[in-house]
């Protein structure tokens, strides 16, 4: 299947590209960002070698209704959708941080947690919890912004003042904005019998600035969910939680000798696998969104993408 693993557009006005792990940004008239969702993979901060049909279309579009659904305890970046897999927002300049919140000790948590570790990014995690139980309150968990390529790395919120990444001022608002979009994200997930167990934000100041959400929020690719129901019983079971994530790719990849250290080989990912991601990633789209999803024409995607934004461009 058609799939879009870069980019090489020529917008009018544009001055620069910026090319993430996912998303590729275009700056046009250092006044507006074209952000293109591609299908590309990523995990353990390296970018798999193969794209996931949809998988730009779907992070693009959880992301920016939920950008629509929280826009009134959080201002954000976004301006319009041209595109299934387009977000056209205000150029801003990005914190160096991203802000990581977990209600639940799953994931990386869990990793340091069995390994001993009871202090992560500065945040004491209390005794006697297991895989998967909920922290009594969410903790905030930083990490550094890494460049494409390079690693995300936990820091504390001491580090992040000490090191004058973010100023205290800013931080605080940063942390402030972390817990009211979780919050809500929780209350939206549970409508859906969902559990939103953690996930990421990232933040920019615009020109006059204006502290504002940016990028991705609530997509499989930046938090986990789980399946309320059943949930209190796994646990209680020692079973593993149903979930909706990118940790099934993770947990793959770990049980195929690859966690992106140096020195491991990628493993081959089949056709059938990759269509297995991809009705993953449209079973959460429909889980969290309480939509169907509805498949844009792939026969063409770069020429469709072009025809789109500059439509927009022109009209704007």
């Amino acid at each position: 299947m058609n799939t879009i693993t870069t980019t090489n557009f020529n917008f009018p006005g544009q001055k620069s590209v910026y090319r993430g792990k996912v998303r590729e940004v275009y700056n046009i008239n250092d006044d507006l960002l074209v952000m293109v969702a591609t299908d590309r993979l990523s995990a353990f901060d390296v970018v798999l070698p193969k794209g996931i049909p949809y998988k730009g279309q779907i992070l693009n579009q959880i992301a920016t209704k939920f950008m629509e659904l929280t826009s009134d305890i959080v201002p954000n970046w976004l301006v319009a959708t041209p595109d299934p897999n387009v977000a056209v927002g205000h150029l801003c300049e990005p914190f160096k941080v991203e802000m990581v919140i977990r209600g639940y000790l799953s994931g990386h948590a869990a990793r340091e947690y069995a390994a001993g570790r009871r202090l992560l990014c500065g945040v004491e995690m209390p005794e006697g919890l297991k895989e998967n139980d909920k922290f009594p309150t969410p903790i905030i968990t930083p990490t550094t912004k890494a460049d494409n390529g390079s690693h995300d790395e936990d820091i504390s919120r001491e580090a992040i003042l000490a090191n004058g990444i973010v100023t205290e001022e800013d931080y605080l608002i940063l942390e402030k904005y972390t817990r009211a979009l979780y919050q809500r994200g929780t209350e939206i997930a549970a409508s859906r019998g969902l559990i939103l167990v953690d996930t990421k934000y990232e933040f920019g100041k615009t020109k006059d600035g204006q502290i504002v959400l940016i990028d991705e929020i609530h997509t499989p690719d930046s938090s986990r969910y789980f399946y309320a129901q059943g949930y209190k019983e796994r646990q209680n079971n020692n079973e593993e939680q149903k979930q909706l994530s990118k940790e099934f790719v993770r947990r793959w990849l770990i049980e195929n000798g690859f966690q992106g250290k140096e020195g491991q080989q990628i493993p081959n990912m089949t056709d059938t696998y990759i269509e297995t991601v991809s009705e993953r990633y449209i079973e959460l789209f429909e889980n969290i969104i309480g939509d169907s999803f509805v498949k844009a024409d792939i026969s063409n995607i770069q020429e469709r993408i072009a025809k789109n934004v500059l439509l927009y461009l022109e009209n704007k």
